[in-house]
């Protein structure tokens, strides 16, 4: 708390008032809000509670605590930096706003980040939304938590505490948002990889209806999830490692850093041996940590959502170039792989060939891996809601000498119009270009604003995409419809 003595902009939530800075560009921030209380002790493993209300005027000038994560692994780290800050109050959010106060009404973006459900923080200067406050618009990202606490399934507390958090806080946007300015019937939720896979179970969620009118999905769509005997191994192997019983009162007994190593150890496990009898659907994805749910569920016409779906052209090499897989991945890797996917490599991996003369097996992967993971399940969430619009992210990066491309996460910098911030350096290369920034970064204002990205709907006829790359946005038709034609009936 704060006496007073210091100024700076005052805005009263429903649980007491908060004090924030102002920037010289008029943008007021408020950090470190809790919209929820400390998930530990009694509230371990359990859905989301309100916070504590607070008397006087609460400090809001410094991000809040992270939800506890082990940090990414060499070379992922440097690539992908985030903050850790120790606390147990870690169900936080920030805001930043053009207008603090009630009255203004200006439209409101709702951020979640991305790391496989296992990484990620709200406090990352790369999710700054000082941007999106300078165009009009009310910014807010989130803490949600991640991992075992909160997406391992146990018995006999509620499953997918993660999405439960950001169910809360977008509750906390609804209640509270106009005294910041922004207007609680104009919310787009957006996010990116595990933030976007949440928005696709957001989006059949009957706790989550009305609580967003637009959405925005980077990288990811509605297929990635755990049915319940998957989440079942899953908690069982990683119960076997920590030597407990599978159960929420013995995970908790658990020392954090313990369970956090094992927890990191087990996405090695499964990418060391991709056993679908051992992980179930995490075979595929590496991912022992998602939501679980009975099956696929895409929303649908009456989902009543405004969509704009989208991904990058080069997803995957985010994770072989770094790792220097790309060239070293073999021919039958390519085709073991193409038939996990459910592809017949002799009729699949011709026509990707075909679009990409002389490349190498790891380059093709990249190109079917990428539309397995991240496209094919961003183009049936726009094909399930009509009037949705499509986008392609193809700016490439000159990182790694060029090598890195249009990988997964390249987009975040210019979405969040940030080019000069140091951590995005690693993944942009050398004099990214601010004109892609205003085509995108404008193109989420716009979306968030009217509904509007700049571009007509995707539809089964014209499968209008509009790419973003260095030559400035354009429309494409149906790109690359040879290769989305294979996944029919697939994916």
């Amino acid at each position: 708390m704060s006496g007073g003595a210091q100024m700076g902009p005052v805005c009263t939530t429903q649980y007491g008032v908060v004090r924030g800075k102002a920037s010289a560009g008029g943008v007021a921030s408020f950090l470190g809000v809790p919209y929820a209380a400390p998930p530990f002790g009694e509230l371990r493993f359990r859905p989301a509670a309100p916070p504590r209300a607070w008397s006087g005027i609460r400090d809001a000038t410094s991000y809040g605590p992270t939800p506890p994560k082990a940090p990414y692994t060499p070379p992922f780290d440097a690539l992908l930096p985030e903050a850790t800050i120790p606390g147990e109050d870690c169900l936080n959010l920030n805001v930043w706003t053009p207008s603090p106060g009630p009255g203004a009404r200006l439209p409101v973006m709702v951020w979640l980040y991305g790391g496989a459900f296992a990484n990620g923080a709200a406090s990352s200067s790369a999710y700054d939304g000082s941007a999106f406050a300078r165009d009009g618009v009310v910014f807010v990202s989130l803490n949600y938590r991640l991992g075992v606490d909160g997406f391992l399934h146990l018995d006999g507390v509620p499953d997918n505490r993660g999405l439960l958090d950001q169910i809360a806080a977008l509750e906390w946007v609804r209640d509270n948002i106009a005294a910041f300015g922004g207007d609680p019937d104009r919310v787009t939720l957006f996010g990116e990889s595990a933030g976007a896979m949440s928005i696709g179970v957001l989006l059949t969620h009957a706790r989550a209806r009305g609580l967003f009118h637009r959405a925005i999905l980077q990288s990811g769509a509605a297929h990635h999830f755990l049915r319940p005997p998957s989440a079942r191994r899953i908690t069982a192997r990683l119960a076997e490692k920590l030597a407990i019983e599978p159960t929420a009162d013995a995970f908790a007994a658990v020392p954090l850093g313990r369970f956090l190593a094992a927890q990191a150890e087990l996405r090695g496990e499964i990418g060391a041996r991709p056993d679908p009898a051992l992980w179930g659907e995490a075979a595929l994805n590496a991912m022992p940590f998602e939501p679980v749910t009975e099956g696929l569920a895409l929303p649908g016409p009456d989902c009543g959502v405004d969509l704009l779906v989208g991904s990058n052209r080069e997803e995957y090499r985010l994770f072989l170039v770094p790792t220097e897989r790309l060239h070293l991945l073999s021919e039958a890797k390519l085709r073991a792989t193409a038939q996990a996917y459910g592809l017949d490599p002799d009729k699949a991996l011709p026509v990707y060939r075909d679009a990409r003369p002389g490349a190498a097996p790891g380059e093709l992967f990249d190109a079917m891996a990428t539309d397995w993971f991240y496209r094919i399940p961003a183009i049936r969430l726009a094909e399930s809601v009509p009037g949705s619009h499509m986008y392609e992210f193809a700016r490439r990066s000159t990182a790694f000498d060029g090598r890195l491309g249009a990988c997964h996460a390249g987009e975040l910098a210019y979405v969040f119009d940030r080019l000069g911030d140091p951590v995005y350096a690693p993944m942009t290369g050398e004099d990214p270009p601010q004109a892609v920034a205003d085509a995108m970064h404008g193109a989420w204002v716009a979306f968030a604003t009217t509904g509007e990205p700049g571009w007509a709907p995707y539809d089964l006829q014209s499968r209008t995409t509009m790419v973003f790359d260095d030559v400035g946005p354009g429309v494409v038709g149906d790109p690359r419809a040879a290769e989305r034609a294979l996944w029919e009936g697939v994916r």
